[in-house]
């Protein structure tokens, strides 16, 4: 592996092309956070989304009588 340049890089992950910013692609981590977030709605039962809704309302209430 040495000999191809990814004797350290590809142990220790050291040697990487981004420079070292650690960044990502912005746009594929929001399409990605939305993608997840309709997989879990899809997939969660009727009677827990009806929970969420009443939670969410309830919460709405107590924050409006709040401020």
């Amino acid at each position: 592996m040495a000999e191809y340049g990814n004797g350290v890089g590809q142990a220790t992950g050291a040697a990487g092309g981004s420079g070292g910013s650690g960044g990502g692609d912005v746009g594929a981590a929001i399409g990605q956070f939305f993608g997840d977030a309709v997989n879990t709605v899809t997939t969660t039962p009727p009677e827990i989304l009806v929970l969420w809704v009443v939670v969410i309302l309830c919460g709405l209430f107590i924050l409006k009588r709040a401020l």
